[in-house]
């Protein structure tokens, strides 16, 4: 019976326990949050609607020992990203917060896939799978798994296809320095930048600048807005976890530790990845022009440079 334990009852982790719900990903979910009011009463709204969807069971606690068991460890535990601050200003927090929380985890899910969503995603899987000393197939974030269906939604939108036409990634760090990767982007088959459709107009570089901008710059509108992302998030780590839970061997772009990758070393970053039941089983080398490469490299130096800064 597989089950799902996740760190954090605030507005990201609640929404993937209820998006997991809905789907069916589970049939065991568990709530963690050193705030007991607020996990029992997510837990209690969450169990009130389980009429409504394939059956489970949900518990939650402010004790670690909830997560006993657990196939995957869902960690979104951490201080929130506030209107204007970078991902990576989030990094000192959260990484102290993983030094205590980690060996906890380890004692009650010593089995368990880690899936780091806490931001700085590629920061902070680093550091997990460093403290925890686990192989590197089994911790990994979510990494651009949200960013590229934000691309895959503002292209299908500009084109005026289905958004499940279009195959598009952003590769490197969820965050500043992630990049588009428009040589291999393709819509119903065809490659993006070869694509001309009757009665539409040509996507120019102007068009290609604005989609980005609009990618990379999303969290911070909705943060702007409503003070957190959380809907998206929550059914894009959903996905991840049935890939993993339902063993699909799907190709997602998350976030994992890369050995010599395109010349990139020691650092954790997003390309498209096969998940499966064993975590992070093997990555994908694309075919990027040299433009894309050096924005790899780059972004890879980035997220090195912060993981630096805190000592790992």
């Amino acid at each position: 019976m597989s089950k799902i334990a996740i760190i954090g009852a605030g507005a990201v982790g609640a929404t993937i326990a209820y998006a997991s719900m809905i789907r069916g990903v589970a049939k065991q979910i568990a709530l963690y949050d050193v705030n007991r009011a607020k996990v029992d009463a997510e837990v209690l709204d969450l169990n009130h609607g389980l009429q409504f969807v394939p059956m489970a069971t949900l518990e939650g606690s402010d004790d670690i020992g909830v997560c006993a068991g657990a196939d995957v460890v869902v960690i979104t535990a951490g201080a929130k990203q506030k209107p204007g601050q970078t991902r990576m200003e989030l990094a000192g927090a959260n990484v102290e917060l993983c030094r205590t929380l980690v060996p906890q985890l380890l004692k009650v899910a010593p089995n368990a896939l880690l899936l780091v969503v806490t931001n700085p995603v590629d920061v902070l899987t680093y550091v997990v799978q460093k403290l925890s000393g686990l192989p590197t197939r089994r911790v990994f974030g979510s990494g651009t798994v949200l960013d590229s269906s934000r691309f895959r939604f503002l292209l299908a939108r500009h084109l005026d296809v289905a958004v499940q036409n279009v195959h598009a990634l952003i590769a490197g760090e969820h965050g500043d320095s992630e990049l588009p990767l428009w040589s291999t982007a393709t819509v119903g088959g065809v490659p993006l930048l070869q694509l001309a459709l009757p009665g539409r107009a040509p996507l120019t570089e102007e068009d290609r600048a604005h989609i980005f901008d609009n990618v990379r710059n999303a969290a911070y509108h909705i943060i702007r807005g409503k003070g957190a992302t959380n809907y998206a998030i929550g059914l894009a780590t959903a996905q991840i976890l049935e890939a993993v839970l339902h063993d699909e061997q799907r190709v997602l772009p998350v976030s994992s530790r890369l050995e010599g990758y395109l010349g990139i070393q020691d650092v954790c970053l997003s390309v498209p990845s096969i998940v499966n039941r064993m975590g992070v089983e093997s990555v994908l080398e694309l075919p990027l022009n040299d433009t894309e490469r050096e924005g790899l490299r780059r972004s890879a130096d980035t997220i090195r440079n912060t993981i630096r800064t805190l000592g790992f």
